[in-house]
């Protein structure tokens, strides 16, 4: 493929490999493309104090963000699982709050695709328009 889902999958899976989920024993990895062509990875890091576990999707994002990237072309998230796992509500509003038309690739255990876009998973999103001062 010319949008380089290859090598998304291929980072994806990676970072996947070093998920620290000894509770929940699911392992998720993202790989996050900027629109600069960049990737940034993550996984998912639980927490015995499970509140404070943080997602892969939102590690990729948090990543790019604390490098000075703020422009995102897609997202490929990456399970074992034989559905197709989408972000969880958290990791839909911070993506929301930094990619607003963000392309995202779901991949199960089959390593079969879902194309999807951030408005399709998060319809009537809050964002900074509804702040006080802003839109």
């Amino acid at each position: 493929m010319n949008d380089d889902f290859d090598e998304l999958l291929s980072q994806a899976t990676k970072a996947q490999s070093s998920s620290h989920s000894p509770y929940s024993r699911f392992r998720v990895g993202a790989a996050l493309q900027s629109d600069d062509g960049k990737i940034f990875t993550g996984c998912n890091i639980e927490s015995s104090s499970y509140g404070l576990t943080i997602c892969a999707e939102r590690v990729a994002l948090y990543k790019a963000v604390s490098e000075g990237v703020r422009s995102f072309r897609r997202m490929l998230i990456v399970t074992d699982a034989q559905d197709f796992c989408p972000p969880c509500g958290a990791c839909r509003q911070v993506i929301w709050d930094f990619a607003k038309n963000l392309e995202i690739i779901l991949v199960n255990g089959e390593r079969q695709q879902k194309r999807q876009n951030i408005t399709d998973l998060y319809p009537e999103a809050f964002g900074d328009n509804f702040l006080a001062g802003r839109g």
